[in-house]
C-alpha cells in the first residue's frame, strides 16, 4: 500500500509542467489484477490535468468512452502500458508508426520491458511526467508470407518473428538467404529471427545469445536443429532475410509475430524480412540500468 499513499499525496500538489498533456493508458484484456492500478493511475493523472484516454480494455475498467486503437494512438503524445511485457508488445507494434513514447508499469512477472514498478509508481510517474526521464528506442521487425508470389500475410514484431511447425512434432526444412547471400539449408523445429528486446525472450530459451538493446543487430536462432553444428547467428539489423520452406519436405509450418498473430505456412512458401523505419520509443525512469533489469530477472549472482 505505500505506493498507493504516497500516489495520494502527490495527488494533492499542484498540476506539473509537462511536456505531455495527451495520455493514453493501455492494459491487457481481461485481467482483474489491473483494477485498482487502473482506478489510481487514471485519478492521478486527472489530479494533474492531463486529458486522459483509454483503449477498450482500460475504458471497460474504468467505465469511460474507449477508443479504437488507431484513433488513440492519433490522439495521445504519451502512452501508459499496465501489465506486463506481452501487453507492451501489442502497445508497442501498433504505435511505433506514430513514434508515441511509451511507460510500462510492471503488472506481468518477468517484465524487461515494464520496468515502473507499482509500488513506486507515483514518485517515478511524477519525474516521468515532469520529462525527467531516460529515453531509449527499440526497432521493430517486419515479415511478410508469400506463395507463389502471392502474399499470403504480413505482420510486425517487436521481439520475434519465429518460423516453426505446425500441428506435429516433426522437423521442418527449410533454406535462409541474407542480402541475397545463401547462407544455410537446415532441418530443425523451426528459426527464431529475434531483436536485441526479443533476446531475452524465446531466443534465449533456444540458445541464443543476449544482445544489448542498443546494438543494431538481428540474431538468426535454430530451434532444436538436426545439425549440431547449426549455431545461432548474429547478423546487422539492416539486412534483408530471405527463407523458404524447402518443397520435398512437405510439413505445415507456421510463422508467428510476438507469439500474438500467426500465418499458416506450407512448403514452397517464402518469407521476407526486414527492419521497420519507425521505432518503439521506450521511457524509463532516471536511473534506469539494464544489467540490473538482467541481474534481477534472470538471478545472476544469487547463491543457491
Amino acid at each position: 500500500m505505500r505506493g498507493f499513499a504516497s500516489l495520494a499525496a502527490l495527488m494533492k500538489q499542484e498540476p506539473v509542467m509537462s511536456p505531455f498533456s495527451h495520455i493514453g493508458i493501455f492494459t491487457k484484456p481481461n485481467d482483474t489484477r489491473v483494477d485498482k492500478t487502473l482506478h489510481q493511475l487514471h485519478e492521478f493523472l486527472l489530479q494533474r490535468g492531463f486529458q486522459v484516454f483509454c483503449d477498450q480494455n482500460a475504458g471497460l475498467i474504468l467505465n469511460m468512452p474507449a477508443m479504437a486503437a488507431e484513433e488513440l494512438a492519433r490522439r495521445i503524445d504519451l502512452a501508459i502500458v499496465v501489465g506486463g511485457d506481452g501487453t507492451l508488445l501489442s502497445s508497442g507494434r501498433l504505435l511505433a508508426a506514430h513514434e508515441v513514447p511509451i511507460v510500462g508499469v510492471n503488472l506481468g512477472r518477468l517484465g524487461f520491458l515494464v520496468d515502473v514498478s507499482p509500488d513506486e509508481m507515483a514518485t517515478q510517474l511524477e519525474h516521468i511526467l515532469r520529462g525527467e526521464y531516460k529515453e531509449e528506442t527499440r526497432f521493430v521487425l517486419q515479415a511478410e508470407a508469400s506463395r507463389d508470389g502471392e502474399i499470403l500475410g504480413s505482420g510486425d514484431a517487436l521481439n520475434d518473428v519465429v518460423l516453426h511447425v505446425r500441428n506435429e512434432i516433426r522437423m521442418i526444412e527449410f533454406t535462409t538467404w541474407v542480402d541475397g547471400h545463401f547462407v544455410n539449408t537446415q532441418r530443425a523445429d523451426g528459426m527464431i529471427i529475434a531483436t536485441p528486446t526479443g533476446s531475452t525472450a524465446y531466443a534465449l530459451s533456444s540458445g541464443g545469445p543476449i544482445m544489448h538493446p542498443g546494438l543494431q543487430a538481428i540474431a538468426l536462432v535454430p530451434i532444436c536443429p538436426h545439425t549440431l553444428s547449426d549455431r545461432p547467428l548474429v547478423i546487422n539489423s539492416q539486412s534483408v532475410i530471405e527463407i523458404q520452406l524447402c518443397e520435398q519436405r512437405d510439413i505445415p509450418a507456421r510463422l508467428s509475430f510476438d507469439g500474438q498473430n500467426n500465418i499458416g505456412l506450407e512448403s514452397g512458401d517464402r518469407i521476407r524480412l526486414h527492419t521497420r523505419p519507425e521505432k518503439v520509443r521506450l521511457l524509463h525512469p532516471q536511473g534506469y540500468d539494464y544489467y540490473h533489469i538482467l541481474r534481477a530477472k534472470l538471478h545472476w549472482g544469487v547463491q543457491l
